[in-house]
């Protein structure tokens, strides 16, 4: 459930903030035409990121780093003709072309932030059914909720951050705005340049290759600088709130006047509540659940005549046991064993797999889950090939006993190097 929910948030945070800042700007600024030109890319980025979203997953024919060079180098093309076309005395000489440019480059730069943010999040409800899981197990359901908690967050931040923003001053909100949007740019330029640099477009050096490397180790410096200078919207409009002396001519204009600044202030708190639960969700809960988990130790077993016997009284608890065999070169070949449940029959394999390695498997709430990709297995397929389960192992049972063949365990001990 917190690893949808930190992954949701993660990938829409600051899209969510940049698209209600630009929504506003575009209702304060625009004429009519002008909110059919944003609406428009908003439209068109839900639409073409459901798209890109289904060709990533099921073709090959999306490289998505080369895909991102290519839009993001078209999103700061875009913010450079906005800010210039937004400076007032080139627009008054320009008139109805500088606005239409303006709509025009504020538009591409919404397409994009959604274009680019929305794939992979729309692929996340399909990735809960991996390791045979079913729609119905209550491990897809912790899963959705996250996901969808962290899908109402991001929504919430957006609504708020647009009710506070139309609430703002023209000069607070441009300029917010733009800091904002100059933040994200410089995130894009750094993505564009480690492209490059990786996909030799240009000849790297020293000082190119540190900057690609710390802005890379360092991207979260962009999200937290677009979330910090996003507060000080709510800040302004309560300062505001607090010092406005609107005129009023009667006992009803002075109501409605303080019910509009107390509205404002309330979208204000909001606002800086749901940035509050972000910033928690993006640092103390993916600390948390980023915890790596430990495996359970290795048990004793007895090995005879070329075999590892393991007695059913050993496993016979339910719960998941492993075992190991050190081979001649100081390599432990570590396996698995548990009791099925609701049967007499055991899972057995070994404490590694094709997909993800041997980095092994740990017992959770009752369930096994594989410690790289956190997929949580049915252990009544442990013992079968497929998916993220153990590798296959042969074994017999006999007189009490789960007999493992060393000679099994020793074709695959390059698993364990």
């Amino acid at each position: 459930m917190l690893t949808y929910l930190i992954m949701t948030t993660e990938a829409l945070i600051t899209t969510a903030i940049m698209a209600g800042l630009m929504l506003a700007y575009s209702k304060k600024n625009f004429g009519k035409i002008g909110k059919i030109f944003m609406t428009v890319g908003v439209i068109g980025g839900l639409l073409a990121s459901v798209q890109m979203s289904y060709l990533k997953n099921t073709t090959r024919k999306i490289d998505t780093g080369l895909w991102n060079f290519k839009i993001f180098r078209v999103a700061i093309i875009a913010l450079v003709v906005f800010l210039i076309f937004s400076i007032r005395f080139l627009n008054k000489l320009t008139k109805k072309v500088g606005e239409v440019v303006t709509w025009c480059s504020l538009t591409v730069i919404i397409f994009i932030a959604i274009f680019y943010a929305l794939p992979d999040v729309w692929a996340y409800p399909f990735k809960f059914l991996t390791g045979d899981q079913s729609v119905m197990s209550t491990d897809f359901l912790y899963k959705l909720i996250g996901y969808l908690a962290g899908i109402l967050l991001v929504i919430v931040t957006c609504i708020a951050m647009y009710q506070g923003g139309i609430r703002l001053g023209d000069l607070s909100l441009s300029l917010i705005l733009k800091v904002i949007l100059i933040i994200n740019a410089l995130r894009q330029a750094s993505v564009c340049l480690q492209i490059m640099i990786l996909r030799r477009m240009i000849e790297s050096n020293h000082d190119l290759f540190m900057i690609a490397k710390e802005t890379s180790n360092r991207s979260h410096y962009f999200r937290n600088g677009i979330m910090i200078v996003s507060v000080l919207v709510p800040i302004v409009l309560v300062i505001m709130s607090f010092v406005q002396k609107e005129p009023y001519s009667n006992p009803a204009e002075r109501r409605k006047i303080k019910a509009k600044w107390r509205n404002a202030r309330r979208w204000s708190v909001c606002f800086v509540i749901t940035i509050l639960l972000s910033h928690f969700t993006l640092t103390t809960v993916k600390a948390y659940n980023s915890r790596e988990a430990s495996l359970s130790p290795v048990e004793d077993a007895v090995i005879e005549d070329g075999n590892i016997y393991v007695s059913f009284d050993q496993v016979a608890d339910g719960h998941l046991h492993r075992f190991a065999y050190v081979t001649e070169k100081g390599t432990q070949i570590r396996f698995i064993v548990i009791k099925k449940p609701n049967a007499s029959s055991y899972g057995v394999g070994l404490d590694a797999c094709d997909i993800c390695g041997e980095t092994g498997y740990y017992e959770k709430g009752g369930q096994v889950v594989c410690k790289l990709c956190d997929v949580v297995m049915n252990i009544n397929t442990i013992g079968f090939k497929g998916g993220c389960n153990p590798i296959v192992i042969p074994y017999s049972v006999s007189n009490g006993n789960i007999i493992v063949p060393i000679e099994g365990l020793l074709e695959h001990e390059s698993e364990f190097k």
